[in-house]
């Protein structure tokens, strides 16, 4: 069998305590661990020989014989399928772990690194981060014209102190509270697209949870909701407001400024005789359609206004043309 130099590949002296070797352990684990080097071959092979350094070292009784026997140490283990031992964890508790199963390794690299850890028997698998949904209330002139919104974020990262290992120096990372991740708040800038309305889904890419084993992170989707608006009624892609008309111009006819939720104006002409609640329809100028070209239409609805506090002579004249119309008047006492 290859004699491997145990003391060597843990960089420490033949004479090093078990303090030593451990704190060796740790610093060599980060540094080649699979999470840390996604697809790194050479890493992964570090890695489980650093693990085999640290299995014998670190047990008194296979350090002793591997001191005095060197390449054939393990001939004393002959006949033995498996073995049992114990490893502090660094908290004053200890866990038996059975190097026959599959399980007691994967639970001390939980142990050391977080849960999230996998060991050299398990597949190094890479996995996205997991997709937000955030609500985002905006006005329908925003809807209407697009635009950009700035947004603060709470955003999860992998702790800067630990690197994500939830522990510095054998201890816990007061940083993140040994969780490998903490939060942070972030401004993000938005394109809100022309035509969104209430459920729609804006996509920001990357803005999710981290990933795991260098997967790349998750997605944030902003769910939009719409802000009734005191002047337009939006009925899918059409939009519906009423338009004062004096009684003159409803009569003899005229011209009315009709409002836009951008700000501007339009000017639509008011026929002779246009009745109180006639529907006047602007085509394209509705909202824009979120996914297809083109706008839905804009419909304007005549809402008379009566002239109110009239002169003698004014009153005088609707009673003539009442008169003409034969319509009954009653004079006010």
């Amino acid at each position: 069998m290859e004699y491997k130099d145990y003391y060597k590949i843990l960089g420490v002296a033949r004479g090093a305590s078990a303090d030593e070797i451990k704190k060796a352990f740790r610093k060599l684990a980060r540094k080649y661990h699979p999470d840390v080097n996604p697809g790194d071959r050479f890493a992964e092979e570090k890695f489980k020989e650093i693990n085999e350094a640290y299995e014998v070292l670190s047990d008194p009784e296979k350090r002793r014989k591997y001191d005095a026997l060197g390449p054939n140490w393990q001939d004393q283990f002959a006949g033995f399928s498996g073995f049992r031992r114990s490893y502090p964890y660094g908290s004053g508790r200890s866990s038996t772990l059975d190097f026959e199963s599959n399980s007691g390794f994967s639970d001390f690299f939980e142990a050391l690194f977080g849960r999230s850890a996998r060991t050299p028997r398990q597949e190094f698998r890479r996995r996205a981060g997991d997709n937000i949904e955030q609500p985002v209330e905006v006005t329908l002139r925003e809807a209407y014209t697009g635009g950009t919104r700035t947004f603060n974020i709470q955003s999860t990262e992998i702790c800067p102190v630990c690197q994500g290992i939830g522990e510095v120096h054998g201890r816990a990372c007061a940083t993140c509270g040994a969780q490998g991740t903490v939060v942070r708040s972030k401004k993000i800038q938005v394109k809100i697209p022309a035509g969104v309305d209430n459920g729609s889904r804006i996509r920001v890419a990357g803005e999710g949870q981290p990933g795991i084993g260098g997967g790349p992170r998750g997605d944030l989707y902003l769910i939009i909701s719409v802000k009734p608006d005191p002047v337009f009624e939006r009925r899918g892609d059409d939009l519906y407001l009423d338009i004062d008309v004096d009684l003159y111009k409803a009569l003899l006819g005229g011209e009315a400024l009709v409002p836009l939720p951008d700000g501007r104006k339009l000017m639509l002409t008011i026929p002779p005789e246009t009745q109180n609640g006639r529907l006047f329809r602007l085509a394209g100028k509705g909202m824009p359609r979120l996914r297809s070209e083109g706008q839905g239409n804009l419909y304007a609805r005549v809402r008379v206004v009566l002239p109110m506090h009239l002169t003698d002579e004014e009153r005088q004249l609707f009673e003539q043309l009442a008169r003409t119309r034969n319509v009954e008047v009653r004079s006010a006492t």
